[in-house]
C-alpha cells in the first residue's frame, strides 16, 4: 500500500456537510460525485495529498444510511491507494484477510475499488483504491 488516498465520512445532510467542511478546510469542496451502484452521493476535499470524501445517501437502502443508523455520522472508511488492486486483493486474501469484493469495481473519482470487512482491520472498513488513468 502507496498512502492514504482518502478518509470517507458518511453525513446525513450533504449540502449542510459541505458547507461545514468548506469552512472547516477553508476551502472549497473541488468535486462532486454520484455513485449509482452504491446508492451515494459524493463531495471531496483535497487535504495536502490525501483528500476528505464526504458520503451522503440517495436511497432509502444505502449502505450510508445503514452506516448512519448503526454508527451515527463519522468516519466511515479509510482508502488506501495501491498500484495494482488485483494483487493486493490476492496479497491480503491469502494472510486471511476477507474481502467484501470478490474483484475490483468502478468507484468513485476515477477509482477501482474493494473493500476488507472491518472485523478483519480492528473495526474500521478499509478501501484499496486503483487509479483508472
Amino acid at each position: 500500500m502507496k498512502q492514504i488516498d482518502h478518509i470517507g465520512i458518511a453525513v446525513s445532510n450533504l449540502e449542510q456537510a459541505i458547507e461545514n467542511f468548506e469552512k472547516l478546510l477553508n476551502k472549497p469542496c473541488y468535486k462532486r460525485e454520484v455513485v449509482e451502484s452504491e446508492k451515494v452521493d459524493t463531495a471531496f476535499f483535497k487535504t495536502g495529498e490525501s483528500k476528505v470524501e464526504l458520503l451522503g445517501a440517495t436511497a432509502p437502502d444505502s449502505v450510508i444510511n445503514t452506516f448512519i443508523k448503526k454508527r451515527g455520522e463519522g468516519i466511515h472508511h479509510i482508502a488506501f491507494e495501491v498500484d495494482d488492486i488485483v494483487a493486493e486483493m490476492k496479497r491480503l486474501s491469502d494472510a486471511g484477510f476477507r474481502l467484501l469484493n470478490e474483484k475490483p469495481k468502478k468507484g468513485a473519482d476515477n477509482k477501482l475499488v474493494a473493500f476488507i470487512h472491518p472485523k478483519e482491520s480492528n473495526g474500521v472498513l478499509i478501501e484499496l483504491c486503483q487509479s483508472m488513468d
